[in-house]
Order: C-alpha cells, then sequence, then structure tokens
C-alpha cells in the first residue's frame, strides 16, 4: 500500500469512532510504516521519520495507533518492542528475522502454499481443541548482508 492511499478515511473513522483525531503526527507515522519494508522498532521508526516527529509524541502516536487497530505491536527475540502495520492494512504476511543482526522484513507467501500453511495451522489448533483466528510465521535464519 503507497502513502496517501483511500485508507486514510477509514483510519480517520476510526479515530472518530474512538473519539479522537487522526493528527498530522498520526498520519506521518502511518505513511512511514508504509515505506517500511518490514516492522519497526520505535528508534527505527524515529528515525525513518528524520525526526519530523518528537520522540514524546511518537510513543504517543504509537499508542493511539495501537488503540485504534491501525498498528500492531510484536517483539523481537530479545524483546524489543516492533511496530508495523495491523494486517487489514499491509495485508497478511509473514517475517523473515536474521538472527545475526535482527532485521526483520516481510514477506508474502505465494497463495497455494500459503492454504497449505494454513491447514497444518488449523490441524494443530484444532487436535489442541483451539478454533484459528489468524497466524502469523517468523522465519528466523541468517541474512545476506550477515552472511557475507
Amino acid at each position: 500500500m503507497s502513502p496517501g492511499t483511500a485508507v486514510e478515511p477509514q483510519i480517520a473513522d476510526r479515530f472518530n469512532r474512538a473519539g479522537t483525531r487522526f493528527t498530522e503526527s498520526r498520519r506521518r507515522v502511518v505513511a512511514a510504516l508504509q515505506r517500511a519494508p518490514g516492522p519497526l522498532t520505535p528508534a527505527e521508526l524515529h528515525r525513518l521519520l528524520a525526526e519530523e516527529v518528537p520522540l514524546s509524541s511518537l510513543y504517543r502516536a504509537i499508542a493511539a495507533l495501537t488503540e485504534v487497530g491501525v498498528v500492531t505491536r510484536t517483539h523481537d527475540r530479545s524483546g524489543v518492542t516492533l511496530i508495523e502495520l495491523s494486517e487489514w492494512l499491509a495485508g497478511h504476511h509473514h517475517h523473515l528475522v536474521c538472527r545475526s543482526c535482527g532485521e526483520v522484513i516481510d514477506i508474502e507467501i505465494p497463495q497455494p502454499t500459503e492454504v497449505r500453511v494454513r491447514s497444518i495451522i488449523e490441524e494443530i489448533a484444532a487436535g489442541a481443541g483451539y478454533t484459528v483466528t489468524g497466524h502469523r510465521i517468523d522465519i528466523e535464519g541468517t541474512c545476506r548482508s550477515c552472511r557475507s
């Protein structure tokens, strides 16, 4: 999804329903996440924003965007918070995670493979008495740069 697409009205509507506004700082955070190759730490996001948004405002924007379901927080292997757009904006995807440098990039699995993965996940969940509502796969390894 490219910045400035038709999702802004949907995001603004989510904020309106929550009784707050889709401010310029929040718009900039969303645009920066749209440009990112994968989830970012708050520090990486701050650098990507070229400090257009003060760090204190960035944390407030992240909290507000999380609360209305625009962004999702996850954690890397060491527990550092990672921020990315929620699936309804970014589409369903998985991650490649470098165990050496910590880089995380988004990947889309071809549809036939995704169907097989979903089937396996549903089988595993059913065996444990769960109903699947979603899934996320992080594939760990070593990126090209770290192997060089």
